[in-house]
């Protein structure tokens, strides 16, 4: 037997098209990311790229067009479950439009998120969806002004740039109404620092309300921090709260957390709401009211945004608030 191992013979786009019963110039078309072609055609197209094991030459295509195909999304912190649907929506337009997409961990920091956009200065990128807070975006605002990014959920409305999020005052204002009408007037607010701008606008949804009460800024949106603020504001005894409002499902799941290690029940002496709606929100018990931010969604547009801005950069691209819900469960 020979030791010559046979490489296998290169696939063609010309292999691709015959295969998918479409012309070259059609798979050439979907692999650029053109919109002119039927998503049935698409599908057939990118499946018969996976089957034939076809490889683009992106450095002979980034010569020509001077284009690297990726797209950034800037995460501030991997451990939340919020994120994952997030970026699956943004990923799947993406991946639609025959770009691919780096995931990065910015921590928040600014530091790090900079040397992301050095990526889009440097052209070693294409664009950018950010998700950090927005006194990080604004301080990068003036010299990214002009670099093809989308800012999701946070944003400087002052900084004019597209971006992708819910009525932030609204739906904290859903939640109290609901809480008051279910009774409660003692109404405790767990929130995030006043760096993101979605705390601040659902710190004024609550406010708004009548009654509002007891409040607690926190850093983290984890399990522990939730758990933690819950002993703080059941520490109060007679004057604590009857009812907790969370910014983010991971802090009211928590919450609920720290009532059961104190002795206490939910919704019986307490009751919880969340808000985003995450996959294990239906899932604990009790099972968390929570408001639904429609994540996949928002994740979709925030990546059609940013791939219109790419298309024609002097289109002028507006910001998009999609609605939410709040869904009612046994938690409150």
């Amino acid at each position: 037997m020979s030791d010559t191992v046979r490489v296998r013979e290169e696939v063609s786009i010309a292999d691709v098209a015959e295969r998918a019963s479409v012309s070259v110039a059609t798979v050439s078309r979907v692999l650029n990311g053109y919109t002119n072609v039927r998503q049935p055609t698409r599908e057939r197209a990118l499946e018969a790229v996976a089957a034939s094991g076809y490889r683009i030459n992106e450095l002979v295509r980034n010569l020509r067009t001077a284009e690297s195909r990726l797209l950034l999304t800037m995460v501030p912190d991997f451990g939340n479950p919020f994120y994952a649907a997030i970026v699956r929506g943004i990923d799947s337009v993406t991946r639609q439009n025959g770009y691919y997409m780096l995931l990065c961990d910015t921590g928040a920091d600014p530091l790090r998120e900079r040397s992301y956009f050095d990526l889009l200065r440097g052209r070693r990128a294409d664009g950018a969806i950010c998700l950090d807070p927005a006194a990080v975006q604004k301080a990068l605002a003036e010299e990214a002004s002009a670099l093809p990014w989308v800012a999701y959920c946070e944003f400087d409305p002052a900084a004019r740039m597209p971006y992708v999020g819910i009525d932030n005052h609204l739906a904290a204002g859903d939640v109290v109404r609901y809480l008051i009408g279910k009774g409660h007037t003692r109404i405790a607010l767990i929130n995030s620092g006043h760096g993101y701008l979605y705390g601040r606008q659902r710190l004024a949804g609550y406010v708004d309300a009548p009654n509002p009460a007891w409040q607690i800024e926190l850093d983290s949106l984890d399990y522990d921090a939730g758990a933690q603020a819950a002993a703080q504001l059941l520490a109060l005894g007679d004057q604590r709260p009857s009812a907790i409002f969370a910014v983010s499902d991971t802090l009211a799941i928590g919450v609920m957390n720290g009532v059961r290690h104190a002795g206490l029940s939910v919704p019986d002496d307490v009751a919880v709401v969340g808000l985003d709606d995450i996959a294990v929100a239906a899932n604990v018990y009790p099972s968390l009211t929570t408001v639904s931010q429609p994540v996949q969604r928002l994740g979709e547009t925030a990546a059609d945004l940013l791939l219109k801005r790419l298309r024609d950069p002097k289109a002028e691209v507006p910001g998009v608030l999609l609605p939410h819900r709040l869904i009612e469960r046994r938690s409150a």
